[in-house]
């Protein structure tokens, strides 16, 4: 008898136990099925594995020419020190195409601006061939055909229309070694376009914001196939090149004004212009652009999406992380490893996969796709001879092109006419010198 009491209290406690598992695994159950129908997919890593990550903006290419002065042989990518981007933590964070930023400074305008621009392009290039996970592409059927082949796409984008050096035959070239964007100035002003930022006194205008030379540089880009990019430019500018562009323009590392009042971010009026566009904003993840603050966490990362979204719709948001060239960046968004933990966040707040799928990757391509299509509109335009007006791009490096008089050695602008007169004097010293000396 006492035998059988302890098995039916054993098959009671079985039972009770047999229900309670059940009845955890039901509620498991209606919560992983409201989560599906929030967010349309049970999880992280399989929405950025079907949705994987076009990144706006990363400057690994400045850091290779400022730590290793760009030889690649003396760095293995996959694994990098000091710096937040790899191929190792591009796998980790889902990243699938990076816009990689061809950025020479500002005080190489009116010198070398150009050459330093065809090393950097160069770099960008040499990495995007010589290793294996890396595919360089430039076009949007390239891109969708890189991540079927399970690689890293690179897209090449030069920051800051000073490495023209006004010169639309330069942009030409550009675009044929593979550029398919340009943001048109960075922190300083171009002679035909303005930067937002003040720290270079340079072709100061008043009321003159974009140029005509500087229409005719977007109408360029627009015939090319180049996305113009507005990151960096002046409101004014901004606002003029958006009333002009023929094609979708982004904001390829800019965020919300109205979160952060920086002069970098993007106020609501030129967001709203963006949308009748169809532009994009790819939300940049610098703590000082997200929080106004030296310090900052993923929750005022996710903010300005928030924002956005409200103001103008997901489908005009990307991402632009801006790794590499900002300095610090948000608690939990250390690396291009932690794009996931963003991505958790949106999720938290009820975005729906359709609309993290936008911000991920649908968004870049239909602005992408938008641009070829308008180049091949423009396909029957013949390339723009316009040159920019010499007093407008006027600096000392700038050669007036005119056969020299043999009679005026001073008439040659060539910089070896204009070192030629010192060192002959120079050397008539010496010899004079060396007479006397003799003489004595």
């Amino acid at each position: 008898m006492r035998v059988l009491r302890s098995d039916m209290s054993s098959w009671k406690r079985g039972k009770r136990a047999s229900h309670s598992f059940w009845k955890q695994s039901i509620e498991a159950l209606v919560v992983f099925s409201l989560c599906v129908k929030i967010s349309g997919c049970s999880d992280v890593d399989e929405l950025m594995s079907t949705y994987p990550l076009i990144d706006g903006h990363n400057d690994l290419a400045l850091q290779l020419r400022i730590r290793h002065n760009n030889c690649l042989s003396q760095v293995d990518l996959h694994n990098l020190s000091k710096v937040s981007t790899d191929i190792s933590r591009f796998k980790a964070g889902h990243v699938q195409t990076q816009m990689f930023a061809v950025y020479v400074l500002c005080g190489a305008q009116q010198k070398d601006a150009v050459r330093l621009t065809l090393e950097q392009i160069d770099v960008v290039r040499r990495m995007c061939t010589e290793y294996q996970e890396f595919e360089l592409v430039t076009s949007v059927q390239e891109l969708k055909d890189s991540k079927d082949n399970g690689k890293i796409a690179c897209l090449i984008s030069i920051e800051g229309g000073h490495s023209i050096d006004s010169s639309l035959p330069a942009l030409r070239m550009f675009y044929q070694l593979g550029v398919r964007s340009m943001g048109l100035t960075h922190s300083c002003n171009t002679p035909w376009a303005e930067s937002s930022s003040n720290f270079y006194p340079v072709y100061k205008r008043e009321n003159n914001s974009l140029t005509s030379f500087g229409k005719v540089v977007v109408e360029e880009m627009n015939r090319l196939g180049m996305i113009v990019d507005l990151s960096h430019t002046s409101w004014n500018t901004s606002s003029a090149v958006l009333s002009h562009s023929k094609a979708p323009v982004i904001f390829s590392h800019s965020s919300s004004y109205s979160i952060c009042n920086h002069s970098r971010n993007v106020p609501d009026n030129l967001l709203l212009e963006l949308k009748k566009n169809q532009g994009l904003i790819m939300v940049n993840l610098h703590n000082t652009f997200v929080s106004c603050r030296d310090e900052a966490n993923i929750s005022h990362v996710a903010d300005h999406f928030d924002y956005i979204r409200k103001l103008i719709g997901a489908e005009s948001i990307g991402i632009g992380g801006d790794y590499e060239g900002a300095t610090s960046f948000p608690h939990g968004l250390e690396d291009v490893s932690k794009y996931p933990a963003l991505i958790q966040e949106l999720l938290r707040r009820n975005w729906t996969e359709n609309e993290l799928a936008g911000v991920l990757r649908n968004n870049f391509l239909r602005v992408f796709e938008q641009v070829e299509r308008v180049r091949d509109q423009l396909s029957s335009k013949l390339p723009s001879e316009v040159q920019i007006p010499f007093e407008e791009a006027h600096n000392p490096c700038r050669l007036i092109l005119k056969r020299p008089d043999p009679r005026s050695p001073s008439s040659d602008q060539s910089s070896g006419a204009e070192g030629g007169l010192p060192a002959l004097l120079i050397l008539a010293t010496v010899l004079m010198l060396s007479r006397i000396f003799l003489i004595e």
